[in-house]
């Protein structure tokens, strides 16, 4: 069975954008499920292959990764449909999920985790004491 729904990491998160807000700031109004652009940047100095991320207000964001760039742009210049919604915030960037099949895209289910400490005092009430009289 064909992979079709992914999760990419965005890279380049701490570079500037020419003009407007910052990529951080950017990624911090982003919402999980909001649609984000990939755009080709043939004219790219640093990578011809490179595939610019764009938020739904058309602020940059950061790129696709160099190593998936080559296999993602080569789809879109061949006229698959590729369509993405950011997913989540990151402390390198962000991740995007995208589909490969032009169907729309959904987040994954939340990963489970270990119960934490702070977990262990949900749902405690102390026992009702009544005043002495």
């Amino acid at each position: 069975m064909p992979i079709t729904t992914l999760s990419l990491l965005v890279k380049g998160a701490d570079h500037r954008n020419k003009r407007g807000p910052t990529r951080r700031f950017e990624i911090a109004m982003c919402r999980p499920g909001e649609p984000v652009l990939l755009e080709l940047e043939p004219k790219n100095d640093a990578d011809p292959n490179a595939v610019m991320i764009l938020s739904a207000r058309g602020i940059q964001i950061g790129y696709v990764a160099a190593e998936r760039a080559p296999w993602i742009g080569g789809m879109i210049r061949q006229g698959q449909e590729i369509r993405a919604i950011f997913q989540e915030a990151t402390r390198a960037g962000a991740v995007i999920r995208i589909t490969l099949d032009g169907s729309e895209p959904a987040l994954p289910q939340p990963a489970a985790r270990e119960p934490s400490r702070e977990d262990a005092d949900i749902g405690f009430w102390p026992d009702y004491i009544p005043p002495d009289d």
